[in-house]
């Protein structure tokens, strides 16, 4: 009788009681859980916040289950308990000690068999070697602005308090003014539809829309400079222009210093943030120039125009040595640009002797084959080996690459990011293995730089290895599988690149010869000795035979009966399609390079 009543929190609750404890407890924590959800993500819809509370809810549930196992495991058996824990540790710290030993140890196997073949995987390898500071073109006082903002220090040491703030997106404050951000449009409009031309379709430039855009946009605005009283078509153009010639002579001369190389950040710990501003700078100055050298020819200012040609192919081989794809991708795309002035003189019949000789020699300092090489060297020593370097030092951004990859958002879960720590690190040896593997075996090879030969099976041999690879996803090729397939293109866009630098010199040569005989030549063999030293032969070419190089064959070429000529590589396909060109369907009529041939033509008169 005496027996005091047992406290609420010693009673044990069974049956319907026990039911209603629990239930008031998981309404409560949902409750709770959804308040604090709301509370720290506002912009949630209702719903997705009461589901956020009943995951919490779960959770919580969870891990008072979990509690009582463990409480009956440790105080009762703990003894078998502890030797199970002991046993697995032992386990998991076996796989991690054989996982990573394995994947150094193939790493290293692999690096040794083709450093005994002459290939080298050090990064000083691929790094340009310095130039001195007057002698560099991109250290020209010109390049300023741009110098600095690659510079890792300058940008923190002037990074801008406003960023992010009030639509400001420049990342550093500077009062030095980009003399290179140059433009054709006023940025808020499209260029004038077929105002450059097209020389891979056969396409002339127009300019007397050029000049209608101008004049239209000088009611608006005066951003470009306009004649009160109609001039030609040229002659608006080139005053329009006329606001780029300070910037356009001082490029002039930082191209008379005779090296160039811009301050690229090659000790960044993450080869992805090295920042590569210059090159959209480059790709606009050409711009500017070809449009100039466009007007230049057709008022008549033929040396002026040879002018501006030259300074956009020396742009072109101003980044010729940076070991990274993206510059050189970019530097084809300036001498494609560059081309078109050069085709549409040769077409009109407007270069002298003198100057396709000179036209032929700046063409002749381009080798994209050995600009391949350097790309793609870097792209698996720099930018490959440097991301698998950073990421074995700081493997939670191993999360950021897959969300780029996937839909451009680098910022994933932190659970996925406290995953990235629990990966083996021989894993990421592993996957530096795959990606080096065809880049050696297949990509590297397909260009062969001795005898001037691309091969499109060697690549599409490589593309089928990595697809095999890849067919089942497992730890050892998931970066394979996102890194390679964005390579394998880039051999096709630098075999058509060369290809039409080739050819742009062999109709210089073929010019020449009309100049000097009222016609073109019956076969190309009648430009040598006089017109050309030697005739290049198609780039395009098969695998290599056992003990010898490649065979190439000769461009192929015809006079037509308008007195024009065909030249033409037999381009991607490796089939001869008959001077054929294949165009996307469109209003732009880009060339399929993927099919047809690789065709210099004049547009038929």
């Amino acid at each position: 009788m005496n027996d005091k009543p047992k406290s609420i929190w010693k009673k044990s609750f069974t049956g319907r009681m026990a039911l209603v404890i629990w239930l008031a407890v998981a309404l409560f924590t949902v409750m709770l859980g959804s308040f604090v959800i709301a509370l720290l993500n506002y912009n949630w819809p209702i719903t997705i916040r009461i589901l956020a509370g009943v995951i919490l809810a779960a959770c919580l549930i969870l891990i008072y289950i979990v509690w009582l196992l463990l409480r009956w495991l440790f105080w009762k058996h703990w003894k078998r308990t502890f030797f199970a824990c002991a046993c697995l540790a032992t386990l998991i710290a076996l796989f991690y000690a054989e996982e990573d030993w394995r994947g150094k140890h193939d790493w290293e196997k692999f690096k040794r068999q083709w450093e005994a073949k002459g290939e080298r995987f050090d990064m000083a390898s691929v790094i340009p070697p310095s130039v001195p500071d007057d002698q560099n073109f991109a250290m020209a006082p010109i390049f300023d602005a741009v110098d600095k903002s690659m510079s890792q220090k300058w940008r923190t040491e002037h990074k801008n308090p406003h960023f992010g703030q009030g639509g400001d997106w420049m990342p550093w404050d500077t009062n030095i003014v980009d003399r290179l951000d140059m433009s054709l449009t006023d940025n808020s409009e499209q260029q004038p539809a077929n105002g450059i031309g097209n020389w891979q379709a056969a396409r002339m430039s127009n300019l007397k829309a050029w000049q209608n855009y101008y004049h239209t946009l000088a009611a608006k605005t005066n951003l470009f400079p306009v004649a009160s009283r109609p001039q030609t078509p040229a002659q608006d153009v080139l005053l329009a222009l006329s606001k780029y010639d300070s910037t356009i002579e001082a490029l002039r001369e930082a191209s008379r210093r005779p090296d160039s190389r811009f301050l690229l950040d090659y000790d960044d710990e993450n080869p992805a943030e090295i920042l590569l501003p210059h090159l959209s700078d480059l790709k606009r100055c050409a711009l500017v120039l070809q449009l100039r050298a466009l007007a230049e020819l057709q008022d008549g200012q033929n040396n002026r125009a040879l002018a501006d040609v030259k300074l956009m192919l020396y742009l072109a081989n101003s980044i010729r040595t940076e070991p990274i794809l993206i510059s050189h991708l970019v530097r084809i795309a300036i001498v494609n640009i560059a081309l078109q002035p050069i085709w549409e003189g040769l077409a009109e019949h407007q270069w002298s002797d003198a100057q396709l000789i000179e036209l032929n020699s700046e063409l002749g300092k381009l080798d994209f084959l050995s600009g391949y090489r350097t790309a793609m060297r870097g792209e698996m020593v720099l930018c490959q080996g440097g991301i698998f370097d950073y990421l074995r030092h700081h493997p939670e951004q191993l999360p950021s690459l897959f969300a780029m990859s996937d839909n451009g958002d680098s910022s994933p879960p932190v659970p996925s990011r406290i995953g990235a720590w629990l990966i083996p690190r021989g894993w990421l040896y592993q996957n530096q293995l795959h990606c080096a593997r065809p880049m050696v075996e297949f990509y590297l090879p397909a260009a062969d730089v001795s005898h001037r030969i691309v091969s499109p099976c060697v690549t599409r041999e490589g593309n089928a290895f990595i697809a095999a690879d890849t067919r089942n996803s497992n730890p050892y090729n998931l970066l394979e599988r996102m890194l390679m397939p964005a390579l394998s293109p880039a051999i096709k866009k630098f075999a058509f690149g060369q290809a039409f630098v080739d050819m742009a010199r062999t109709a210089c040569a073929l010019e020449r010869y009309r100049l000097a005989n009222g016609k073109y030549p019956e076969s190309l063999d009648a430009l040598t000795p006089r017109f050309m030293e030697k005739i290049p032969h198609d780039i395009i070419g098969g695998r290599p035979s056992q003990g010898s190089g490649p065979a190439s064959q000769p461009l192929h070429y015809r006079r037509t009966s308008d007195g024009q000529f065909v030249l033409y590589s037999i381009g991607w396909n490796e089939t001869d399609d008959g001077g054929k060109v294949v165009l996307y369907k469109g209003p732009s009529s880009y060339v399929d390079i993927s099919q047809g041939d690789w065709v210099w033509r004049y547009p038929a008169r």
